[in-house]
């Protein structure tokens, strides 16, 4: 059937709301370069920072602000020219020049992972707007996908910027420095943009109602052959039809393994993505019920308080609730605060008559709506009995500022990585179906009573002290659960599993670079690679990398490289048969490090002995001494050559790990990798799991519920534990592996602000006249 072509004042509104788009976006240029300068000075005054890192930090600060202004202006006149962007053809006849090659080889495939990084950071915080967008501008434009130079796409504004970047003369490390900046800044500003780029299409009566336009009948999941899968191109799952169902069809097609068969992954994909699917769904239902229920209810800014409600706000800031202590005349506390159960109670009250205080002082519709939301989900927050009651009353101090912060900022209601949700949503994950008893008193309810008082102190900052507040959280999981008993244990021998196999990897890299251009033969190179680098790897480990034992299986190598090599004259013969008794001797001793059996290590000794002898006969010309000498110099000091490695895939082993590390191992229990490789989307699940949250494992057999509560600094290994100090040791492929066939599954799958809103949901569905009265 042919589709009718669109008409002129379409394709007009199209443009239009590019140039909204690309007006807003200029916005962020300003706060964008302010944010990398205190990045900059931020590091550069950190204590501890060497002198030399702190010199080139000053000078990395001195070239963006000397470039900064060029660089804003490039990008603001390039994002100008992308409101229209070239055609196909032109776009295709961009070939790079023979002389050029070099460049598209290495620099440009470096900006591309660069940029693709901050682009695909946007898309995860963005996609249900950006898909909300993209069906709009389809519906004017008549079009399929956006042009691949679209300015609607994020890749393109990431390419702009990183471009822009790199023609105002600053170098990618530059980038790399304060990246995570840009990211924050972008992430921000983009989410905002693309919310008021369908504001505008919305109120120029472009699909008011996008999300309902096409709901899909729900079917069962065929058997064949999906496509490929990226991020948001296969239609396998189906959710409800309800608000956000069309990004919870793109979230579901981002978990599809490429080549794989549904049926069979049905049960891990439906955990993955229904969760946040339903989750998507609630929050999409909560603006339908506002945009409906509520008079001029605004989805993209916030109107001022009204004077009352101000007035009444900064007084309900002041009072003091039952949580927290009286105080005497003297200034000593004369009453504790009720912690316990019937102190839950009080406090509930005691908000609720607040909310309905505020209520009365409110002046529009869509602040008594906004004070009712807020209270039905404190009301389902403090009545979640798996909480402990003391942390409840904690709670229930954030109901004052997370108000004002809903009734400043809609996007509270309408996202769920609003730093203030995900603040609650991990504390509570944290502390999740502990006794009162457990946590009363402990350095993780301390720090809970500490970020709460810092939101209260703080209450005009808006989302920014929820931001500061959630990473001090962050830093404190971190640092505080690997510290319990035999979990500190477990943690240590762990970094040191993960230091010895990256120090494997790098010492293999150097020893085959080294032996690159010298004429070893065959099984001394195997020997080297296979045998020693672990050898050696071990005793760094164990001894560190300069202790002369360290120092003296490094210059083994040496020697058995040069033993090995021709020996046509009589000298270099007689040196060999007197130095081999104690390179033998060193060589037993490195393999003695990695526990091989006596029969093994004979047998590479008979392999070496064999090889020494044919050097004898060997007639080509020997291995200078100056190279044997450079290469046991570079053994030597061989960390100083180190680069970034990847430690993917550790072989772990018990035994191993309790030899190389001296101590037993017996509270580790082992995941060891399998056969089956993990779809990427499991992958990335696994390297996205929370600090603290808990789990319900399911290994041979045996049921046990673990908190996650490490993960080393490459990612590669992870660390859950029991309350009773049984700790399980997973690499990453496997913990993939173990979250995809549900061996591991989160003991809460809905996070504790979705479920509040879910039940608040409930309650105005059945009374929707509560919302305003």
């Amino acid at each position: 059937m042919a589709t009718q072509a669109p008409q002129a004042n379409q394709l007009l509104l199209a443009r239009q709301a590019r140039e909204h788009f690309v007006g807003a976006l200029e916005g962020v240029m300003q706060e964008l370069a302010a944010d990398i300068t205190a990045k900059l000075k931020t590091l550069e005054n950190r204590s501890g920072t060497a002198p030399d890192k702190k010199m080139a930090l000053r000078e990395a600060s001195w070239a963006f602000q000397k470039q900064q202004f060029i660089w804003t202006m490039g990008v603001r006149g390039a994002l100008q020219k992308a409101v229209a962007p070239p055609p196909a053809k032109a776009a295709a006849q961009r070939q790079p020049e023979m002389g050029m090659l070099a460049l598209v080889e290495h620099d440009v495939i470096e900006n591309q992972v660069l940029a693709a990084k901050l682009s695909d950071a946007v898309k995860e915080k963005a996609e249900w707007e950006i898909n909300q967008l993209k069906a709009r501008i389809h519906h004017l434009e008549g079009s399929g996908e956006l042009h691949a130079q679209d300015v609607l796409r994020p890749e393109v504004a990431a390419n702009i910027l990183l471009e822009q970047w790199t023609t105002a003369g600053m170098s990618r490390d530059l980038w790399k420095t304060v990246q995570d900046a840009i990211q924050r800044v972008l992430i921000t500003h983009s989410l905002k943009t693309y919310k008021s780029t369908n504001q505008f299409l919305i109120e120029a009566g472009v699909l008011p109602d996008v999300a309902y336009r096409a709901p899909v009948k729900r079917e069962e999941p065929k058997r064949e052959e999906p496509k490929a899968a990226e991020f948001g191109h296969s239609q396998s799952f189906q959710p409800r039809p309800g608000p956000g169902w069309q990004e919870s069809r793109s979230f579901a097609r981002s978990v599809l393994p490429a080549g794989g068969d549904m049926g069979d992954i049905a049960d891990a994909v439906s955990r993955l993505n229904q969760v946040r699917v339903e989750a998507e769904n609630v929050v999409g239902q909560l603006q339908l019920l506002l945009r409906n229920q509520v008079k001029e209810y605004e989805t993209t800014r916030a109107a001022p308080l009204t004077h009352a409600l101000k007035q009444a706000m900064a007084v309900a800031g002041n009072l003091s609730p039952n949580l927290r202590s009286n105080v005497g005349a003297t200034g000593e506390k004369s009453t504790l605060p009720d912690y316990g159960p019937n102190g839950v109670v009080k406090a509930a009250g005691e908000m609720r008559q607040r909310s309905q205080d505020l209520k009365q002082k409110a002046g529009s519709q869509s602040e008594k709506a906004t004070i009712e939301v807020v209270a039905l989900m404190f009301d389902s927050i403090l009545a979640e009995e798996r909480l402990p009651s003391g942390v409840r009353v904690w709670f229930s101090r954030l109901q004052m500022p997370v108000l004002r912060e809903a009734l400043s900022d809609p996007e509270f209601f309408q996202s769920l990585d609003h730093p203030a949700r995900k603040l609650i949503d991990t504390m509570g994950s944290c502390v999740m179906g502990f006794e009162s008893a457990a946590i009363a008193g402990s350095a993780l309810e301390a720090e809970i009573k500490r970020i709460v008082q810092m939101v209260e102190q703080y209450p005009e900052t808006g989302p920014k002290v929820y931001e500061l507040v959630y990473a001090e959280f962050q830093d404190f999981l971190a640092q505080h659960l690997p510290q319990r008993g035999a979990t500190q244990r477990a943690v240590g021998i762990a970094q040191q599993v993960e230091q010895k196999e990256t120090l494997l990897i790098q010492y293999t890299i150097e020893l085959r670079e080294m032996l690159s251009d010298l004429p070893v033969r065959d099984q001394i190179r195997d020997y080297l690679f296979k045998v020693w680098a672990e050898v050696l790897a071990v005793a760094a480990v164990k001894n560190g990398a300069q202790h002369q034992d360290t120092i003296d299986l490094k210059r083994a190598a040496a020697d058995l490289v040069w033993a090995a090599s021709a020996k046509p004259n009589r000298k270099d013969r007689a040196r060999v048969i007197q130095d081999l008794p104690n390179l033998l001797a060193r060589l037993r001793r490195g393999m003695a490090l990695l526990g091989l059996e006596q029969e093994e290590q004979e047998a590479h000794i008979k392999a070496i002995g064999d090889t020494l002898a044919d050097a004898f006969l060997s007639k080509t010309a020997a291995i200078p001494q100056e190279k044997i000498d450079a290469m046991a110099a570079r053994l030597a000091n061989l960390e100083d050559y180190f680069t970034e490695a990847s430690s993917e895939g550790l072989p772990l082993d018990l035994e191993s790990i309790e030899l190389m590390v001296g101590m037993d191992a017996a509270s580790i229990v082992i995941l060891t990798d399998g056969e089956g490789q993990p779809y990427a989307a499991s992958m990335n699940w696994a390297k996205s799991l929370q600090l603290g949250a808990w789990f319900n494992i399911d290994h041979n057999g045996k049921l046990d519920r673990v908190q996650y509560v490490w993960r080393s600094q490459r990612q590669q290994l992870h660390l859950f534990s029991t309350v009773d100090g049984q700790n399980y040791l997973v690499q990453l492929k496997r913990l993939a592996t173990y979250l995809q066939t549900g061996l591991l599954l989160p003991q809460e799958e809905e996070a504790l602000t979705v479920r509040a809103t879910r039940k608040a949901l409930a309650k105005l569905d059945a009374n929707p006249e509560r919302l305003l009265n």
